[in-house]
Order: structure tokens, then C-alpha cells, then sequence
């Protein structure tokens, strides 16, 4: 049975009184939830969460010279670690990164990106540039912390602050190293403005040893041959085909700082060196190292027995277990990060260090991490930075630098010697060497 259906009565609209005093309540609902918690549940900037730390690491890619992938591979690490703790201090920690490309304009382009992105600091990265990226840093006053030590402009920028002694200790550490060993010495160089100053860097190490100047050898720094340099190399220790017979290089030693290419010049160096020649090899560590010698054949490879000069304690050494477990934990398999890479270990103690006076500017109350912030607290810190013993507690007052010619900004003089046993980089001297005065005497430039 179906009838008439009441009529509903409809909704009457409020009035206008009342949507003022309803909107009105609201906003006092709202203005309370702010004034109670900093901000909405859920928005960024809420209660606890701090500004996020942006900051740059740039490094050579892909490039036919030197190439660094570990070094952004590293810091992107870095930062998945730092943020799965709470970031920085309670900063999130915003790594960008950058190709420079073994390329002036490409480094220049990099530190403008670092500008526009508003970085804190440029942490850990590699470029011979100096001059292309180190003025626009300058001009935004962006510190530039922990670079890899292959430019000038690292040890000369009042921006600058070097976590270790660059080119400069590397060879004059290697000097002093085969002082002990060699009575004549070939240094194999790139033909560069950088690879100019090797060879009296290396004079002043062997010139502590008693030793006379190395034989001078210029190479392309990007070459796919190294015969020449090869056969030049061999006569400079006595090694030659016009060598006098029966001495096949007694006491002498080559050693080669071609970045990436060493290994192609150790491969035309095999094949020229006489039979039975007693000529001993080296290099420093970014030229050389754990992975070349594997590369190269380990125990019955040409590299068994060279010499190596490095920063840090060998690879092996427990020191590096913080960093190696992050690799582990947070590179995801990552093949472009090595821990024996001295590429990425400066990455490490970089960001190690600006972790550090991140926090010491929390611990004194410093509201806004800026790029300011961050260079007053490496020029004044009240605490030099403890790295894990990787290299010497690190600070950057005027009273900690050392005297240097043409590298007023190293702090650190401390080298490692190595040398490979058995296939493996072991330490040939327990503990740092401290090259700081072989550095600071006058030296003659070749």
C-alpha cells in the first residue's frame, strides 16, 4: 500500500552572524594548534625538525684523464646514513652533486650550481681547476672543505680548508720514501701546469735523503701509450739500452704520478724493461693503489714490491671500519665506491669534519646553519676535529697552518708509507710521517 510521503522540512541556511562566529571559532581552533605545536602535525618545520643542510661534491666522470665517481658516490652514502640517524644535529643532510668533467668551464659550472642551490659548503670533491671554481665560492663566501688536494687554490683560498697535504706532501713524502732505497730516481709527470711542480716537490723529499734531483719525464696526461716516457724513464736510472752492461738499474727507481693513465704507463714500463732489470718502482696513492695492483696481476703482477706514499692509514687498517660498515649498509652495492680509493676516504673524513662543527654550532646555540656560520666555526673553532685517528686532529686558526711555500693553507703533514707485499698494500713504516719540514724549507724550482 503506497500513500503520500511527508514533506521534508529543508535545511535553513545560517546566518550570516553565525558563519562570522563559526569561521571565528575555527581559526581560534587553528591559531591554538600553533601556538601549541610550532606548526600542523606533518608539515615540515614542525615541532623537532630543523632547516635541511644543503651542500655540493662535484668530481670527474666519465672523462678520458682522471676520474672520481667514488667521491659523490660516497657522499650520497654519507647522507643516507647521517638522515637514517636524524640527520646533522637534527639538520636532513641534502647532498648535490656535480660532473666537472676534468673541465674548467664544467668546474665553474659546478660551483655556480653550488651557489644557486644555496649550499653550505662544497664537502669533499676534486677538481685541478682552482681557478675556475674557486672564485665563485669566494664571491658567495661558500667554504670549500675537504677537497681532494690537486689544486693550488686548496692551500691558498682563505675559503679553502684541506683535511690533508695535497700533491705537495704526497711527493715529497715519496722523496724522502725512496731516498732510503734508490740512488737514482725518474719521475714520470703529467705535462701540466700541476704536473710542473712535481718535480720539486719530490727534489725536496730526496734532497732530505742526500739524494740528487730526479730525471725529469713529461707525459701526456691523457695518453694510450707510454713508451717514450718508458725508454726516458729507464735511461734516467741507468736502465737504458745504452746502459753499461751488467748493471740492469741497480739502485734505481721510477716512479709514476699519472693519475689514471699510471696504469697504462706501467703497462708499456713491463714491456720495455730489460730482463733481470733490478730498477724498483713506485707511485703515490690516487695513482696507485689496492685496486691497480689487482688489476695488474697482485703477487706475480709488476707492482709487487713498489713503493707507495699515501694520507691515511692503509686500507686495512681498523680505523676505516665506520666508514667501510656506511659503504656497507648504505651504498646498496654501489660498485662505484672503494674504501682503499683515497678519493673516496677524503670524502669520509670531509664530511666527518662537517658533521663535527655542525654540531658544535648546535652545542653554542647557533639557530641558522649558513655558509657563514660554518666558516666562522672552521676559522675560530673552540675544538680542533677528531677524525678517528685517519689523520692528525684538524682545526684551520691562523696558528695551525704550516709555512708552506706557495701552500699557506696545509694543516696537515702527515703522509703514510706503503708498499706492496704479497699482492697486498701493507704499511712498509708503522704510523704517519711528518713531511711538514721537508715542506716548509726553501726549494728550488725546477
Amino acid at each position: 500500500m503506497t500513500g503520500r510521503r511527508r514533506p521534508s522540512s529543508p535545511r535553513p541556511f545560517p546566518r550570516a552572524g553565525a558563519a562570522v562566529t563559526a569561521a571565528t571559532a575555527c581559526t581560534a581552533v587553528l591559531a591554538s594548534l600553533l601556538s601549541a605545536c610550532g606548526s600542523l602535525p606533518g608539515v615540515p618545520g614542525g615541532s623537532g625538525e630543523k632547516e635541511p643542510l644543503t651542500v655540493m661534491t662535484w668530481a670527474p666522470v666519465g672523462t678520458k684523464a682522471t676520474n672520481m665517481p667514488g667521491m659523490p658516490a660516497m657522499a650520497q652514502a654519507y647522507a643516507r646514513w647521517v638522515n637514517s640517524r636524524g640527520g646533522i644535529d637534527g639538520h636532513p643532510l641534502k647532498v648535490v652533486t656535480c660532473n666537472e668533467h676534468n673541465d674548467s668551464v664544467a668546474a665553474a659550472h659546478c660551483a655556480q650550481r653550488a651557489v644557486d642551490a644555496g649550499a653550505v659548503a662544497v664537502v669533499g670533491s676534486y677538481s685541478q681547476f682552482g681557478r675556475s671554481f674557486i672564485s665563485p665560492l669566494e664571491r658567495n663566501g661558500i667554504p670549500y672543505l675537504g677537497g681532494y688536494g690537486v689544486s693550488d687554490e686548496e692551500f691558498a683560498s682563505p675559503l679553502s680548508y684541506p683535511v690533508n697535504g695535497g700533491q705537495a706532501a704526497l711527493l715529497a713524502g715519496n722523496g724522502r720514501q725512496l731516498a732510503s732505497v734508490c740512488e737514482r730516481v725518474s719521475l714520470v709527470r703529467p705535462d701540466t701546469i700541476q704536473g710542473d711542480q712535481m718535480p720539486a716537490l719530490l727534489g725536496a723529499g730526496l734532497a732530505d735523503g742526500s739524494r740528487g734531483a730526479a730525471r725529469d719525464v713529461r707525459a701526456p696526461e691523457d695518453g694510450t701509450d707510454y713508451a717514450d716516457a718508458a725508454r726516458r724513464a729507464l735511461d734516467g736510472v741507468g736502465a737504458g739500452p745504452g746502459a753499461a752492461g751488467g748493471t740492469k738499474g741497480a739502485g734505481g727507481c721510477v716512479t709514476a704520478a699519472l693519475g689514471e693513465r699510471t696504469d697504462t704507463f706501467f703497462d708499456s714500463f713491463r714491456r720495455l724493461q730489460p730482463e733481470g732489470s733490478k730498477v724498483r718502482i713506485a707511485s703515490v696513492l690516487g695513482s696507485a693503489g689496492q685496486a691497480l695492483v689487482d688489476r695488474t696481476g697482485g703477487r706475480s703482477g709488476p707492482l709487487e714490491g713498489a713503493y707507495l706514499t699515501g694520507w691515511y692509514p692503509v686500507a686495512s687498517d681498523p680505523r676505516w671500519n665506520p666508514m667501510r660498515k656506511v659503504i656497507n649498509d648504505h651504498a646498496f652495492g654501489d660498485n662505484r665506491i672503494d674504501p682503499a680509493d683515497p678519493g673516496v676516504q677524503t670524502t669520509w673524513i670531509a664530511y666527518t669534519v662537517l658533521r663535527a662543527v655542525v654540531e658544535q654550532l648546535g652545542e653554542d646555540g647557533a639557530e641558522d646553519i649558513t655558509a657563514h656560520t660554518v666558516r666562522q666555526a672552521l676559522d675560530h673553532g673552540a675544538r680542533a676535529v677528531d677524525t678517528g685517528g685517519l689523520t692528525p686532529e684538524l682545526r684551520w686558526r691562523a696558528d695551525d697552518m704550516l709555512a708552506v711555500q706557495g701552500f699557506p693553507r696545509t694543516v696537515n703533514g702527515l703522509v703514510t708509507y706503503q708498499v706492496v707485499r704479497e699482492g697486498q698494500l701493507v704499511a712498509a713504516k708503522e704510523g704517519f710521517v711528518n713531511v711538514a719540514g721537508t715542506l716548509e724549507k726553501p726549494r728550488a724550482e725546477s
